[in-house]
């Protein structure tokens, strides 16, 4: 059956599950986290939650995504629908507000390993699933690895930059918040107009691939040999 589908819809296959499981878990550790540090906000709304459908947005989880897999795109990106958090109502607000943004993270790198993990077990399934099983594996650590990275940029609204608002002297962080508005924005010009001006002209700009591919190949050998995937 997996052999017969169209070559597009059997790469997007690989990355539907990987995709979910990401935005999910990692939206919802923030909302677990801010709930035992005294924030119910997200608790309240139905978003300390493991059902994909509660984090989904329908443009950066499921359209965008597809998009790129469609188009050949050398990277994946989108995003989920921010969980709720009322930084003020945390206790030790400012390492409140820094354990919320970190758990996100903290979670991508949890389930990248998790699925390195599950690697070992493949070798008991039958030759014509197991291609596409791998296939889901290697996509979810490479995802969730590049998950944690890219949302550790220290630019707001991304985690680090609720990182180092948390670190910052308070006299600093407003400075910090006024970008917060701007932030997205950035983020996408960094991420398709540089590297689209850049490949008119014949020059490499993909400023974040520049700054992510280091330590994303640091971090996927560490979890590989760690996992016993690789010696």
């Amino acid at each position: 059956m997996i052999g017969i589908l169209p070559p597009w819809i059997l790469q997007a296959s690989t990355w539907v599950l990987p995709v979910l499981l990401a935005v999910t878990l990692h939206e919802a550790a923030h909302g677990f986290v801010a709930w035992h540090l005294g924030d119910d906000t997200a608790y309240r709304m139905g978003r300390v939650s493991f059902n994909p459908l509660r984090h989904v947005d329908p443009l950066g989880t499921v359209v965008l995504p597809a998009f790129l897999i469609m188009v050949g795109a050398p990277f994946l990106f989108g995003w989920a629908r921010p969980v709720p958090v009322a930084f003020h109502r945390l206790r030790h607000h400012r390492w409140g507000m820094i354990g919320v943004a970190l758990a996100g993270p903290a979670a991508n790198l949890l389930l990248a390993v998790i699925a390195a993990l599950l690697a070992h077990g493949t070798v008991h399934l039958p030759v014509n699933g197991q291609e596409w099983v791998l296939a889901n594996i290697a996509h979810a650590i490479q995802l969730n690895i590049m998950l944690a990275l890219f949302n550790m940029i220290p630019i707001p609204p991304l985690d680090g930059g609720r990182v180092v608002t948390g670190l910052l002297p308070q006299r600093l962080v407003w400075r910090l918040v006024r970008l917060e508005r701007h932030g997205l924005v950035l983020l996408l010009v960094l991420l398709f107009v540089v590297p689209a001006i850049g490949h008119q002209i014949g020059a490499d700009w993909n400023l974040l691939a520049w700054l992510l591919r280091a330590p994303a190949t640091l971090l996927h050998g560490w979890i590989l040999r760690g996992t016993g995937l690789m010696g």
